[in-house]
């Protein structure tokens, strides 16, 4: 496609803002909707036009994002009833890059081929900060055709893309499969930081040594940045979306038969998390949790 197409984005939250806005310094025309219409204000001021459904985001064989919180947000979208259902036609595209389960891509992609129209997943990997750097990671999976043409749109929001193949569900799979192993990390780097405080230890030392040897990732250095902060009210990503996609992590993983104990143990974490209150923190409150069942209290905090 070239920059001379206008472009269908809907969902402008904490990720999809921020996405939207590099497509528009990248030279594409949007055309914008997002349920709290008062979002959207920002990007129709860089030139954007704001309209007032999901259907009125597709143009005519056209191609359109989501990027919306969970699969009943997606199915509303689609399907609701001035969703993209009563604009989608042949050779029209949906690039999909919300975080939502491979059943529900599948589904929606078979419907879409029905009406001559092409599904493609691509969620990505990320918090707000690297969506306003363009440094996301994305999971793409969908019609080599439909791919090859939504290819300069996701060089203009990421850093780089893997093709996990033509089935519409794999994109979510494993992008579900990366959540898993992020949430595994902050469970696990909470706790060592926890078992080095309560012995005395400096956790800003262990942190230090462990990303720059044997633990020398951005998803170590990152979290154990986050951990260090303990400023859980800065909210990247809300421990209630942490949740939601866990479950969605389990309910996949049941559905293939595959026994995932460890996200047994983090469903947990996260739901004592939800019980005390926490859905509204950043996800990386869940170590709150480590720290009461060892009898520490995290600096700054009384409850």
């Amino acid at each position: 496609m070239d920059r001379t197409h206008t472009v269908g984005f809907i969902g402008l939250g904490n990720m999809g803002q921020p996405m939207a806005r590099n497509l528009l310094s990248a030279g594409f025309r949007l055309k914008i909707y997002n349920r709290t219409a008062s979002k959207a204000r920002e990007l129709a001021g860089l030139g954007a036009i704001e309209v007032p459904g999901p259907a009125d985001a597709l143009d005519p064989d056209g191609i359109v994002i989501t990027m919306v919180s969970d699969d009943a947000a997606l199915n509303m979208v689609v399907e609701g009833t001035d969703g993209l259902y009563n604009s989608l036609g042949p050779g029209a595209i949906h690039l999909s890059m919300s975080t939502i389960s491979p059943a529900t891509s599948r589904r929606l992609a078979e419907h879409h081929q029905q009406l001559g129209a092409m599904y493609v997943a691509c969620p990505v990997l990320g918090r707000p900060e690297a969506a306003v750097a363009k440094r996301l990671w994305m999971c793409l999976s969908g019609p080599a055709e439909a791919k090859q043409q939504v290819r300069p749109l996701l060089e203009a929001m990421g850093q780089g893309t893997c093709d996990f193949g033509e089935d519409p569900g794999a994109g979510n799979v494993a992008k579900l499969a990366s959540n898993f192993l992020i949430l595994s990390a902050i469970e696990a780097l909470a706790e060592a930081f926890t078992f080095v405080r309560k012995n005395g230890l400096d956790r800003a030392t262990l942190a230090d040594f462990l990303t720059q040897t044997i633990f020398n990732c951005p998803i170590y250095q990152n979290y154990s940045r986050l951990l260090l902060a303990e400023d859980y009210e800065k909210v990247g990503f809300k421990l209630a979306l942490a949740m939601k996609d866990l479950n969605l992590v389990r309910d996949a993983a049941e559905s293939a038969q595959v026994p995932l104990p460890m996200a047994a143990i983090l469903h947990e974490r996260l739901l004592s998390s939800l019980a005390r209150g926490r859905g509204d923190l950043d996800m990386v409150a869940m170590a709150l949790a480590v720290s009461e069942e060892a009898g520490v209290q995290p600096a700054g905090r009384t409850d």
